[in-house]
């Protein structure tokens, strides 16, 4: 079980396929078929189940795969600080859809432009999911949203899990979007449709819009879409209300007619690791506040 075959394993799991694991890790497929053979032989279970040319992970191989990410991650970070002041190796960064679109195009191009070096990995999720890839070392980074709670006409922050450390980065004004034949709204009770179109549990601008929507009414029906351009969509059509950072919406060359009203101001989030340090994230960490600024 050396670094090698976890990085190959870790390659087949991501790509569910041997070819295109071949492909990717730029060996014979022969010789990522052996190494997947000879790691199961090690363990005794098996890690995939074959469907033809299809490899999906079973029970045992979910559980390993943890192991791998945090295994690989725990090197990668053992190299870096061999070299504190050099960024090089690799930066998983995790961010939000919003963030991805309105806030990282031009801090990343210019990172990759002053450190060519570093392989630059960035995925995006809900703020949960975010949270835990950075817990489990799947990710270094993550750009997320701190979930609120509105109760008794104030908003209240809910804590961060342990073993994280997060610095704002970013300030967002949070809208809810609803059509525009919906009467002007001053407050939860005025909004008369109650079926939110937001993105899956655990994104914390769903959850928000939530609280606000329930604490003066029954609660809303979430119809869950995959993007915020579907969002949009259905806000337009008049089926739904919905929620966007304002910086997304003014992204758009030609946004639809709708009815925008201020939920409030929040942070985008920098989170890491407790204690985690390397010189790529150090200098990333500077370039979103440079950035911010």
């Amino acid at each position: 079980m050396d670094l090698s075959t976890l990085s190959i394993f870790r390659t087949v799991a991501l790509e569910q396929s041997i070819t295109r694991a071949a492909q990717r890790l730029q060996r014979v497929q022969s010789n990522v078929t052996t190494r997947i053979r000879q790691l199961e032989d090690d363990l005794g279970v098996a890690l995939f189940l074959r469907e033809g040319k299809r490899m999906t992970l079973t029970e045992q191989g979910h559980a390993f795969l943890a192991y791998a990410e945090q295994l690989l991650a725990l090197a990668d970070e053992a190299r870096q600080a061999m070299h504190p002041q050099q960024p090089s190796g690799s930066l998983r960064l995790g961010s939000m859809e919003s963030s991805a679109a309105s806030r990282l195009p031009a801090p990343l191009a210019q990172f990759h432009r002053e450190y060519p070096q570093v392989s630059l990995e960035v995925s995006t999720a809900a703020s949960q999911p975010l949270l835990d890839g950075v817990l489990a070392r799947r990710l270094d980074c993550a750009l997320i949203a701190q979930p609120r709670t509105f109760a008794a006409g104030q908003w209240h922050a809910e804590a961060l899990p342990a073993g994280l450390e997060a610095e704002a980065v970013f300030a967002e004004e949070l809208l809810l979007v609803l059509p525009v034949a919906q009467p002007p709204v001053r407050g939860p009770q005025d909004v008369r449709l109650r079926t939110l179109a937001g993105f899956g549990l655990g994104c914390s601008y769903r959850q928000i819009a939530q609280s606000w929507l329930n604490s003066a009414g029954p609660a809303v029906r979430v119809q869950e879409v995959g993007s915020y351009h579907a969002i949009l969509a259905c806000v337009a059509a008049g089926a739904c209300v919905g929620v966007l950072p304002r910086s997304l919406l003014e992204l758009l060359r030609e946004p639809p007619a709708l009815q925008c009203v201020p939920l409030l101001s929040l942070d985008t989030l920098l989170v890491w690791r407790s204690g985690y340090r390397s010189a790529a994230f150090e200098h990333w960490r500077r370039l979103l506040h440079s950035a911010r600024a």
